[in-house]
């Protein structure tokens, strides 16, 4: 499948909620079927070490479980609520299994800084701790009300807008914005002709 993973949506947590696909639908595409999936999309991020074990059944439930909750979470506070006390605690909990950052010193302009190095996890637990940091950063800054929903009717991915004007409407202009102006160019085509009054 040419896009099992899509990586528009500006920030790893909502790339994570974009593996499910066609909300807008019924009976959404899920891409996260296999716990294999799941270990596949979290090395493609980076997020689990060469050596990490792979993923079980019940990791594979907890991850699309945190993926709707940070879901209903991102959309509530991009529209000016408050999450759910239920969503909230969800990301909690999966963040607290997150890997500890390794601290480091640094020396930048002649000076001594702290920096921590890129860590990724052991485990699918500590990599969806990750995911779900990622979404109270997120959750936790301006750009939360960027948050948008692309405006192609077939499609529902959510990505930050940052475009200069904040009127960006497509997840991407190539995947949506060409399709649906490729689409309305198409039936307005076929509209019969009014020539004059």
């Amino acid at each position: 499948m040419d896009d099992e993973w899509l990586w528009y949506g500006g920030r790893m947590c909502l790339d994570f909620v974009n593996t499910l696909r066609d909300r807008w639908k019924t009976s959404p595409r899920e891409t996260l079927r296999e716990p294999d999936d799941l270990v596949r999309w979290l090395r493609g991020v980076d997020l689990l070490t060469v050596r990490a074990h792979g993923a079980s059944g019940s990791a594979l439930r907890s991850a699309v479980a945190l993926r709707e909750a940070i879901d209903r979470a991102v959309l509530c506070a991009a529209g000016g609520g408050l999450p759910a006390s239920a969503d909230i605690a969800a990301i909690n909990e999966a963040s607290a299994a997150a890997p500890r950052p390794v601290v480091q010193l640094t020396v930048k302009d002649g000076q001594l800084e702290s920096g921590s190095a890129p860590h990724a996890a052991k485990d699918a637990a500590g990599a969806l701790g990750l995911v779900a940091q990622d979404a109270i950063e997120l959750l936790l800054s301006p750009e939360i009300r960027r948050v948008r929903i692309c405006g192609s009717e077939r499609c529902a991915l959510r990505f930050v807008d940052r475009s200069p004007a904040h009127n960006r409407r497509w997840c991407s202009m190539t995947r949506c914005g060409n399709r649906t102006k490729v689409r309305l160019h198409q039936a307005r085509s076929r509209e019969p002709r009014r020539d004059g009054p």
